[in-house]
């Protein structure tokens, strides 16, 4: 497959760090999502040779990879405006952060969405490092079911007991979707990472943080888990009536 010209992804890199910027600060991205496909969509097709299919198809995933989906954590942390219930933690909250005004149902569920997504990592590295028998798929063979289940039940276990201590969500059965929505968002995030990297033949994104890899090789599990926990506050729960 053809990439894209290196001017190309550069520009999609330059707008994508600057769509999660203006979703922040205007507060919707639906238009800059569209204006800005426009923009890579106009550049590939007046560039010079015969532009293909494929590098529009890549630069648009790419846009919407590493630029539309980062802006649902802007959505989910300051979108929610709703006030939290009044917990001790909550009263407590650091002025620097905001103080109490800030303790709002979006920062509570950017905070159990974090942590369940270090847990997930961090229990399927460790489940699968002890029991991990059988390859989860061949996109990542590394990764195992045994390795996937400890991850799950870890994420699962840590919104539980963030959801009993931030009383939010406040049932047993909402806070245990979140963590499995989490771990799915996680988990697929990584795969998706893995598959990005086979392809291009490489072993991690980029050199920028020795011993770890590039920025998408750390921030994989949270690109689709953004869009999902927005979408389970603000569309799923109220469906269930919660």
């Amino acid at each position: 497959m053809t990439p894209p010209p290196r001017y190309v992804s550069r520009v999609c890199s330059i707008i994508s760090t600057l769509m999660p910027l203006l979703t922040l600060y205007l507060g919707h991205m639906d238009a800059s999502v569209t204006s800005f496909a426009f923009i890579i969509a106009t550049i590939l097709i007046l560039q010079r040779g015969s532009p293909r299919f494929a590098q529009l198809s890549s630069a648009m995933f790419g846009l919407f990879y590493c630029g539309y989906l980062p802006c649902f954590w802007i959505k989910l942390r300051c979108g929610l405006e709703v006030p939290a219930l009044n917990t001790k933690l909550g009263a407590a909250w650091p002025i620097l952060f905001g103080g109490q005004t800030h303790w709002t149902v979006g920062l509570v569920a950017t905070l159990i969405c974090a942590c369940g997504i270090i847990a997930a990592d961090t229990c399927a590295f460790l489940g699968g490092r002890a029991f991990g028998r059988t390859p989860l798929t061949n996109v990542s063979p590394k990764k195992t079911r045994e390795g996937a289940l400890a991850g799950l039940t870890g994420c699962v276990v840590v919104s539980v007991v963030l959801s009993k201590i931030l009383s939010w969500p406040t049932s047993l059965l909402s806070a245990s979707a979140f963590g499995v929505l989490t771990f799915v968002g996680s988990l697929f995030g990584d795969l998706i990472e893995s598959m990005i990297k086979r392809d291009a033949g490489v072993k991690d994104s980029g050199s920028l943080i020795p011993g770890h890899g590039g920025i998408l090789d750390r921030v994989d599990s949270y690109l689709f888990t953004g869009a999902l926990a927005y979408s389970f506050v603000k569309v799923g729960l109220p469906l269930c009536g919660v």
